[in-house]
């Protein structure tokens, strides 16, 4: 069940982020970045309503303290990936942008396996050199980063905010993988997914709200004020999130953010054939390789559960 899952849960992370990037030159970054939150919660309630006529209210009150602590922690590094997204596109564009924070699989796998026991195969080190290559490759120099000017390289704009903005949902998905493990287990995995939903998008709008009203009130209003062009980021964020924290739910996370980086081809059609992007074959070769590396990460845990 988690494979198409996760295929929805990349669509509808395509569709958002494209939608995201258009606010360029509308929205600031913090304001686009809230708008997903803000606009997600009519959904998500009402979906949950649905849920709790269905299920009744007791199902969703065995509510323990682990799991909000977990939220918390996933949501706030949700909000900070996010924001590192989207200034990467302010930097150098929506395909590059997102290609750099594709080093999440990668990252998560030396996550998992230096704080959780995980072991390290052979492809799965295979996978994070072609990431890592793929990386270089976007940075505009190629190759000449392996010298002296590697550092420089990484930190450019769009390096620098998108393997940050890697780090911030690698961590996120270990949180909520977590969230979902001291959840109510009589709830169906859907459920599951939509309360873990709910609860962190509640704390992450409360949070980044709050910021934003006593730090940019000008940027809160203005978030408001385009709702009309930012009130489908919002449901898509909800779709979307909602399918990824169910995969959470159902298996590793290495394995649904490795297959969701099938996201990345998606990305590539969207930002050639809508944004009018232009697309070097530097960049192609690169997003390929970054591709190829996440499968080669999972690959191993794909076989071992086959």
């Amino acid at each position: 069940m988690w494979i198409p899952v996760t295929l929805f849960a990349a669509v509808m992370q395509t569709w958002r982020t494209g939608l995201q990037a258009r606010l360029k030159g509308t929205l600031s970054v913090d304001a686009a970045s809230f708008v997903r939150y803000l606009y997600a919660l009519p959904l998500e309630f009402f979906a949950l309503l649905v849920l709790l006529l269905h299920f009744g209210s007791e199902a969703f009150c065995r509510t323990q303290l682990e799991f909000l602590l977990y939220c918390l922690a996933g949501g706030i590094a949700q909000i900070l990936g996010t924001l590192f997204l989207v200034r990467s596109f302010h930097s150098r564009g929506l395909v590059a942008g997102t290609a750099y924070a594709k080093t999440e699989a990668a990252q998560l796998l030396v996550l998992t396996t230096l704080f959780l026991g995980a072991e390290l195969h052979a492809v799965a080190i295979l996978g994070i050199i072609f990431a890592f290559v793929g990386v270089l490759l976007l940075s505009g120099q190629g190759f000449a980063l392996l010298g002296r000017d590697f550092w420089r390289g990484l930190g450019q704009p769009a390096a620098r905010n998108g393997l940050a903005a890697a780090l911030s949902f690698a961590l996120a998905a270990i949180a909520l993988r977590a969230a979902s493990e001291h959840g109510n287990p009589q709830l169906p995995i859907l459920a599951l997914g939509l309360w873990i939903l709910v609860v962190t998008n509640t704390l992450q709008t409360f949070l980044q709200g709050s910021w934003l009203l006593l730090r940019k009130p000008v940027e809160l209003r203005a978030s408001l004020h385009h709702w009309r062009i930012a009130w489908p980021i919002g449901v898509i964020s909800a779709l979307g999130s909602w399918a990824w924290f169910s995969g959470f739910a159902l298996t590793q996370v290495a394995l649904v953010r490795g297959l969701g980086q099938i996201d990345t081809l998606l990305v590539f059609f969207f930002g050639h054939k809508i944004l009018k992007e232009r697309l070097g074959r530097r960049e192609i070769l690169a997003t390929l390789l970054i591709v190829l590396g996440a499968l080669c990460i999972v690959a191993p845990d794909i076989h071992w559960h086959g």
